[in-house]
């Protein structure tokens, strides 16, 4: 049959459409309907316009439901178009796809893959009457273009008519994974995502919405009539883990390594003249590995159909400076081995993975220029992207806690004694593989309690590590810091905040930062080392010493993109208060994630500002989490190990609902350990581990591939500008995110000129006013106090007066307890005179013995108190105490003349009788023992007010008995 399309003359020659040899994919013995040319112009033209359209009527840049395949009717033959930009997987030129379509048969699935312009498409199909078990799927290599696509489709619809054509399943971003439980297969789809943060152009999604699809569920399958009865169990357990909630991915970024780690892996591809490093997930912070296991054995291009997921935290904020714009992103990876809920999964296990592993990673970012890399070209060198990793995780020792009793602190039991530390030193060495060397260790549980709980930690966590320093080299010994954070709250007058800022700057000054650039234009460094943080749950002490290490590391990657002159921030500036809002987020997502509430102690707490209310929400928290523990974690602990596959279904061992413990699930098999050597005891770290990380250096690329464009490496723009998209300012991300502009108050609220910097201080009331009363009680006044002290003192304290430059220093760290000082207007200090908060004026007065014994050998006056003195002792103490005027004014102070106006009422006291502290009848007369008086009739001294209700009753009695009494007399 002749198959070609009758075109114009003038045509022939510019589109010319040879015959395409039959599909080998596609079934034999198609009918096909016919369409002209101009037809499927007009029906390419309408389905671009409907699209269009469509995408128009959502509120964001992209809508969060993908949109399926435009299906058209299509010219009477399979016809292969010359001039398509390649014609098979792996040639030069391949985009990711972004759109995917699932179409089903009544034997087979067919999900459609596209691109984000909509030019080029793929096919995966999978067999739905594979036998039970079995995943049989076939990727085609063959890259089509939208309207051999359509000719495709078309065809399969046509001979499947018999068994009902060919119907549209469901439109999803990607594929999470396959999964089985008893026999049959199932299929996760990503249906539903939202924009989170964007890093060098490329996007960070958030799993909005999924869908489970039995795959071996059709006509011919046996798995509806044979289907195995615990099989609805299992995906019950299943449900209980809700993957619509802080669930990440990335179309072309590698979010489970950190920005450093990518650049550098980059950079070394291009020095040995490859275009990328290909794929390299950690594989500890991909949640659906056990999923794509499946995938990788019957996929070849894998990662082109399934997508990699983190689970964690994923935040972005924005500081607009005067028209600049500075991205923070906040990245939290949670690690996916020896997962799960607060009590069943403390410490480590016997391959050193602890619980509650999480690595938190903040960018610090100006894009100017969108794209990684800078101009020259000079690819992955863009200066303007600084990171800073931290991590925090369960004591790595073998230890539990019991909640089976419902004690909301149940006892921790050391389980194993090892002498040789083998999970800690596993452990470690991983935290080198990781990040290198030296690891800062900040332990923050309590040092002293009244029965040991949390102190057997305590010392059995200082031999482990002392044990292991033994070993490494002095310059990366395992570097320890305990700190009783939670007493140090406690504790009246402590500065918390203030002692985790001083070892704060220990550690940054000891693992530095990432900053990326070129050596030849700038002063490019890497972070060799990490700061590792515990308490007994890493949750609410963890996160807020993160939050302060965080923040002395925003102000050193601030620096270095040249935005503040110094390494600092201050506190109760639009940048921190952005900081800490984010922070606080990422606590409470991770609190929710293991712990199964917000946090209990929250920044506020530690800080001491609104102490009533956060107490109130502390309590419910508490309780919340109590809750959750005692009641809903063993649900939550099912649904982790069926997900993660620590838990797979064998015929005739033990269901998952039937296990009393997952100890064997998280832990290594015993029978393997007789097929495995034991490592070295002493030399239990690998020395490649340690080495310092380099940055390479920058190689221009072949001539060749700058003709190319950066579009070769990376296409990135693609997905950020969206050429072919029609968007408005209203919907870009990039404006739609968190700014601080939020924080700065409304024209009509300015009382004078503004400073619309966000590292300016501002003061905030400690009363907390609501916009919507009608009656506004004015804000509480403090008093400043006044008092004198010496001039060393006045060099050591610094005045409350913030700065709003961020560079400047100060010796002694300021307390950031939010107090409002208010000064007498009467009151004018000396030039020597010091303003001091509340909190200030107590941390004075607590001396230390050596010093309280240093002041008392070595006495010294100050000289405000010496003028004090010589005041006092050249005072006229001398006076006539007789009323006249002979004395000079200036020799007479004000409160002696009040003394000579009411002489005659003080002249009883010069009478000195024998015994001054006896008192006899005649002194019971006296107006100043009137009190006493009443006190030996047995009153109190404090019910004398006339407004107290006891004397109004009292006097009330009294005066119906003297009525009653002369009516009586009448």
């Amino acid at each position: 049959m002749d198959s070609s399309v009758q075109l114009p003359e003038t045509e022939k020659d510019q589109i010319s459409i040879p015959n395409r040899p039959e599909n080998t994919n596609a079934p034999g013995g198609l009918a096909v309907e016919e369409k002209t040319w101009d037809d499927k112009q007009s029906s390419d033209h309408r389905s671009i316009s409907e699209s269009v359209s469509v995408q128009l009527e959502g509120d964001d840049e992209e809508p969060p439901i993908p949109q399926s395949f435009q299906r058209t009717n299509s010219p009477p033959v399979m016809q292969r178009n010359k001039n398509a930009a390649y014609g098979k997987v792996g040639d030069d030129g391949i985009h990711k796809m972004h759109r995917f379509s699932l179409y089903e048969t009544n034997t087979r699935f067919y999900l459609i893959g596209g691109d984000l312009m909509d030019r080029h498409f793929r096919v995966l199909k999978i067999d739905r009457t594979s036998a039970p078990g079995q995943l049989n799927i076939f990727e085609d290599d063959i890259v089509y273009d939208k309207l051999e696509m359509n000719q495709l489709l078309n065809a399969i619809d046509d001979g499947n008519k018999h068994n009902g054509g060919l119907k549209l399943k469901c439109s999803s971003w990607g594929i999470l994974g396959f999964i089985r439980f008893t026999e049959a297969y199932y299929m996760i789809l990503i249906t539903k995502k939202a924009h989170v943060a964007m890093i060098g152009g490329h996007y960070i999604y958030q799993v909005d919405g999924t869908e489970l699809v039995p795959i071996t569920t059709g006509a011919s399958s046996r798995f509806m009539r044979d289907r195995n009865p615990e099989e609805s169990r299992f995906l019950g357990i299943l449900n209980n883990l809700d993957l619509t909630r802080s669930f990440y991915f990335s179309y072309s970024y590698n979010i489970t390594r950190t920005l450093q780690h990518n650049i550098i892996r980059e950079r070394e591809a291009l020095a040995m003249g490859k275009k990328s490093s290909g794929h390299d997930f950690n594989s500890m912070f991909v949640w659906n590995q056990y999923l794509l296991e499946p995938a990788l054995k019957a996929i070849k291009s894998t990662y082109d159909w399934c997508l990699p997921i983190t689970h964690g935290f994923v935040d972005q904020s924005s500081l607009d400076i005067f028209g600049r714009q500075i991205y923070i992103t906040l990245i939290a990876r949670r690690s996916r081995f020896f997962a799960g809920a607060r009590f069943l999964k403390r410490g480590a296990n016997d391959l050193g993975y602890v619980a509650n592993d999480v690595e938190t990673e903040q960018i610090v970012s100006e894009e100017m220029t969108t794209s990684l890399h800078a101009p020259g070209p000079r690819l992955y060198a863009n200066p303007m992207y600084t990171s800073y990793v931290q991590h925090r995780g369960s004591i790595p020792l073998h230890w539990t806690q019991d909640n089976t009793g419902l004690s909301p602190k149940p006892d921790i039991d050391l389980n194993l004694v090892d002498p040789f530390y083998s999970a800690a030193a596993m452990h470690f060495d991983n935290l080198f593989e990781r990040y290198g060397s030296p690891v800062f260790v900040l332990n923050l549980i309590k040092s002293r309690e009244r029965t040991p709980r949390e102190t057997k930690l305590l010392h059995e966590y200082q031999r482990a590590l002392q044990y292991l320093n033994q070993s490494l080299p002095k310059e990366q010994k395992i570097q320890y810091k305990a700190f009783d954070m939670s007493r140090a709250a406690k504790t009246r007058g402590s500065d918390v905040i203030g002692e985790l800022e001083v070892i704060s700057e220990d550690i940054l000054q000891q693992t530095g930062f990432f900053h990326n650039g070129d050596s030849q234009f700038d002063t490019p460094h890497v972070q060799n080392g990490v700061a590792r943080t515990n308490c007994t749950d890493c949750l609410d002490r963890t996160n807020a010493a993160q939050f302060v290490i965080g923040k002395k590391a925003l102000g050193r990657q601030l620096q270095a993109l040249g935005i503040i002159e110094g390494n600092t921030v201050e506190y109760d500036t639009d940048a921190v208060n952005i900081f800490t809002h984010m922070y606080h987020d990422h606590g409470d997502t991770i609190a929710i994630q293991y712990g199964g509430s917000h946090l209990v102690n929250t920044m506020a707490t530690y800080r001491k500002i609104n102490a009533w209310q956060s107490h109130s929400r502390d309590m419910v928290e508490s309780f919340k989490r109590y809750y959750q523990n005692s009641f809903l974690d063993a649900q939550r602990q099912e649904a982790y190990n069926l997900f993660l596959g620590n838990y797979i279904f064998v015929q005739g061992q033990p269901m998952l609902w039937d296990l009393t413990t997952d100890y064997y699930l998280h832990h290594s098999d015993p029978r393997s350990w007789a097929n495995k050597g034991r490592k070295h005891y002493i030399h239990w770290y690998t020395p490649s581990f340690i080495a310092p990380r380099v940055l390479p250096s920058v190689k221009k690329p072949q001539q060749e591939l700058i003709e190319r464009g950066v579009m070769h490496f990376d296409d990135y723009y693609l997905e950020y500008y969206r050429p072919r998209a029609i968007s408005s300012f209203r919907k870009i991300f990039s404006f739609t995110m968190n700014s601080t502009l939020r924080y700065l108050p409304k024209q009509s609220q300015r009382t004078g000129p503004f400073d619309m910097s966000p590292f300016r201080v501002r003061k905030v009331a400690t009363t907390i006013e609501t916009p919507d009363s009608p009656e506004k009680k004015p804000p509480r006044k403090g008093v400043k106090i006044v008092i004198p002290h010496s001039d060393e003192e006045a060099v050591q304290h610094v005045p409350v007066q913030h700065s709003h430059t961020s560079g400047s220093t100060s010796p002694m760290k300021q307390s950031i307890l939010r107090e409002t000082t208010v000064s007498f207007p009467e009151l004018e200090p000396t030039e020597s005179s010091q303003s001091f908060t509340t909190f200030q004026f107590a941390e004075r007065a607590q001396w230390t013995f050596k010093q309280f014994h240093s002041n008392s050998l070595n006495p010294s006056v100050a000289p405000l108190e010496l003028k004090e003195y010589q005041r006092y002792v050249s005072h006229p103490l001398n006076l006539p105490l007789v009323t006249t005027t002979d004395v000079p004014d200036d020799q007479i102070s004000l409160t002696f003349r009040n003394y000579e106006e009411q002489l005659s009422s003080y002249e009883d006291f010069l009478v000195v009788p024998e015994n001054p502290l006896d008192i006899t009848e005649e002194d019971g007369n006296k107006k100043r023992y009137k009190a006493y008086r009443q006190w030996l009739r047995g009153k109190s001294l404090f019910k004398q007010s006339k407004i107290d209700p006891e004397y109004r009753n009292e006097a009330a009695r009294k005066g119906s008995s003297n009525n009653s009494s002369s009516a009586l007399e009448v």
